[in-house]
């Protein structure tokens, strides 16, 4: 069965047709700049820059991001690789940005892609909130109550005033007061003339004496005679 020349040329229009539309669904599946998006956050205190990828034929693709100042790069903030879907997928980098500040964000891909993203990403102009360290409970100073050691009880029961005044031996001081001692004196006669009077009397006796003797000496020479 021979093919007419009108039903090769269907074939032909129709296989150009399918060619096209794969060429359009690759393209379509092909991963795009359009796919990624940049924003920048903070977690906490801290700030993060997150960069989504909605490819949804999940390309390998590099994201690098970049600090800008005057449309030069600064420095580099860091680069990831990312796998995207439809859903989309984020990867983040930790970056302490300051407020209004520019970051450039290239992605590059084994299709061939490697472009900037469309728009430059600008940070917010408030920064991220810094947390204040959370204060340090410190040890209360304690009451008068609490320092003042409790007496430990004892055994033996404490005698009440009453008994204590009663039972306490007398206390003696065994040193003569200044009036004891003048007493004393005056009995003895340490403090009066008794003992010149005794001397005086001393010397009247040796005088009486002495003459008794020469007066019976004189008495014995004059019997001799």
């Amino acid at each position: 069965m021979s093919i007419s020349r009108r039903s090769v040329r269907i074939l032909g229009v129709a296989s150009a047709s399918a060619a096209l539309a794969l060429g359009f669904a690759g393209n379509a599946l092909a991963c795009n700049i359009k796919e990624f998006s940049a924003e920048a956050t903070c977690d906490g205190s801290k700030g993060v820059i997150h960069v989504t990828d909605k490819d949804a034929g999940g390309t390998e693709a590099t994201v690098t991001v970049f600090l800008e100042n005057n449309s030069a790069d600064v420095r580099k903030v860091g680069e990831q690789t990312v796998k995207g879907s439809a859903e989309g997928v984020t990867i983040s980098f930790a970056e302490d940005w300051q407020p209004n500040a520019v970051y450039r964000v290239h992605v590059s891909a084994a299709n061939g892609l490697d472009k900037d993203l469309t728009e430059l990403l600008t940070t917010p102009s408030k920064a991220c909130a810094t947390e204040s360290p959370s204060p340090t409970p410190t040890e209360a100073s304690p009451t008068p109550s609490e320092t003042a050691s409790t007496p430990a009880e004892s055994d033996t029961p404490t005698p009440s005033a009453s008994e204590s005044s009663s039972t306490a031996p007398a206390t003696t001081d065994n040193a003569p007061s200044p009036a004891a001692g003048s007493s004393n004196l005056a009995e003895t006669g340490a403090n009066s003339n008794t003992g010149m009077i005794a001397g005086i009397a001393g010397a009247f006796v040796v005088v009486g004496g002495g003459a008794v003797y020469f007066g019976m000496r004189r008495r014995g020479a004059a019997n001799g005679r």
